[in-house]
């Protein structure tokens, strides 16, 4: 497994196409680049050249952060890529609290890497409809 920490060749069909295989939020390929772009920290797990899973995470670089579309294609899953790539960002976030959003059902998975339920945590989406169906909010 391979991790690399830029944009530089990145397959944004690739993250489109990924967060849509594993229910999350797609968006156009070019509307992924800019938010990694400007993005803080960035992770690309390839394996065998190929991209599996990948992250990322904005922060003020002093002291908060927020992880933002983890994933990791359903073929790859269960092979402890996603605690690499999550591990990797919060690697590069020392001193931050770090926030994120899971898909409902995997709240186990960031459970074990240390993350708990905020009992304060609030959103504000654009299709509030379609967040309460897939179970985000009340």
């Amino acid at each position: 497994m391979e991790l690399k920490f830029d944009c530089a060749g990145a397959d944004w069909t690739f993250v489109s196409e990924t967060l849509k295989r594993v229910g999350m939020a797609s968006r156009p390929p070019e509307l992924h680049r800019q938010a990694f772009m400007a993005s803080a920290v960035v992770v690309f797990a390839h394996a065998d050249g190929k991209p599996v899973g990948f992250g990322r995470a904005i922060s003020d670089g002093a002291y908060q952060a927020a992880v933002y579309e983890m994933a990791v294609v359903p073929e790859f899953q269960q092979q402890g890529i996603g605690v690499q790539i999550m591990q990797a960002i919060l690697d590069r976030l020392p001193g931050c609290n770090v926030i994120l959003y899971a898909s409902p059902g995997k709240e186990d998975f960031y459970r074990k890497l240390g993350f708990r339920k905020m009992k304060t945590g609030m959103a504000r989406f654009q299709n509030t409809d379609a967040m309460a169906q897939k179970g985000f909010t009340e």
